[in-house]
């Protein structure tokens, strides 16, 4: 197993939590909107194998703190680079991840040697939802609102894991234990930091029209079993990069990373493989 290099770096009123370990290409893993850099622990270790890896906590995550200023996850991710003396990565990014991968491939193309996005759609993208979809995410809403008013963020994180873990074919009873427990670590750590109040600066233009300038090769993935705005997010992303290639794990929801990562693991280790070197 590759040594592992833990650190934080300090930018810019936060205090960034990072991992590091592996030798060879560059590869960055950016998490999603309800978990941290932990939904990683089934490919860290196996792409520090061949890669040099590095996952992060991204502010108002994890073990990663901020004051409550205005900031930009692009420069966040850059000055991680910067920090670690890289000059080019693969991003890889999960949800809001992928979005934060796709936006700084937009802003900073130099920097991105591929580009890996899973269960994830181009900042700004917007679908026409049917009367069935609008109700159900406003009941979801309603809940969420309800659950933070009374600082019960205990079944904030249980509706978290029931819409992005399970999925709404599902329910989180069908799914693994510990997944769902790893699901609720990861949510008391983000839910720590809900009072910090940093504000996070959006590209502009935002990327849903802007997709023809990316220009690396790009992976686009998802599973089968997402809700319906990633599943017409997702094909979006990937038809609007020219050459991409995408891959869509069956039987899976919006982690699936987490769910079939034998699946998820060969399918992008192939994919980076493929890269010219």
């Amino acid at each position: 197993m590759a040594e592992k290099t833990t650190g934080v770096l300090e930018v810019n009123g936060a205090k960034i939590a990072y991992e590091v370990a592996g030798e060879g290409r560059p590869v960055v893993f950016i998490h999603a909107g309800v978990a941290d850099q932990r939904m990683w622990d089934d490919q860290f270790d196996l792409f520090a194998e061949k890669y040099r890896v590095v996952r992060y906590d991204t502010r108002g995550y994890g073990k990663t703190t901020s004051e409550a200023v205005e900031y930009s996850n692009r420069a966040d991710l850059r000055a991680l680079l910067d920090h670690l003396g890289i000059d080019r990565a693969i991003l890889i990014g999960c949800s809001r991840g992928g979005q934060i991968a796709t936006d700084v491939t937009l802003e900073s193309p130099e920097r991105v040697a591929a580009l890996v996005t899973v269960g994830s759609g181009p900042g700004g993208y917007d679908i026409e939802q049917s009367p069935e979809e609008e109700a159900r995410w406003a009941a979801l809403e309603q809940r969420e609102e309800a659950y933070i008013a009374a600082g019960d963020y205990e079944s904030v994180i249980q509706m978290d894991i029931e819409v992005w873990l399970a999925g709404f074919p599902r329910s989180v009873d069908d799914m693994p234990a510990p997944l769902v427990q790893r699901m609720v670590e990861m949510g008391r750590a983000n839910y720590s930091h809900a009072d910090e109040g940093a504000k996070a600066i959006p590209l502009d233009p935002p990327g849903a029209g802007r997709l023809g300038e990316i220009r690396v090769p790009a992976l686009i993935l998802w599973g089968d079993l997402d809700n319906a705005y990633i599943l017409r997010a997702a094909p979006a992303l990937a038809d609007g990069i020219r050459g991409s290639q995408r891959a869509i794990i069956h039987g899976t929801a919006h982690m699936p990373n987490m769910e079939k990562p034998e699946e998820f693991n060969r399918i992008v280790m192939t994919f980076i493989d493929s890269l010219p070197a």
